[in-house]
């Protein structure tokens, strides 16, 4: 039986990783499912509705943008947040594809 030779493009992959453990945390998949709820919402909201601590919304928050997987926008005091849903699409383009090749 032949071996199969795989090439995988480390960077897209490091990268893709890099998303996946930011969303393997329960509370910041909650936190985005608020967000895809809201399409933009700030912080004093999702931790108010949430009933999060302050800093602990604002440290997985953190998390999310380092992974690319929110946007912000300043408004007045306020920053706003979206989802890359580009980003998270592409990412799961590159885990399919390298699922795919196994």
């Amino acid at each position: 039986m032949g071996q199969t030779k795989v090439t995988v493009d480390a960077e897209k992959l490091e990268a893709s990783s890099n998303v996946l453990r930011a969303l393997c945390h329960p509370l910041r998949m909650k936190i985005l499912e608020f967000i895809d709820k809201n399409k933009s919402i700030n912080v004093n909201k999702i931790y108010n509705t949430l009933k999060l601590e302050q800093s602990i919304t604002s440290q997985h928050l953190r998390i999310l943008r380092a992974a690319g997987i929110v946007n912000t926008e300043r408004e007045g005091k306020f920053i706003h947040y979206t989802i890359d849903y580009e980003k998270v699409s592409s990412v799961l383009k590159v885990v399919r594809n390298f699922l795919e090749k196994e």
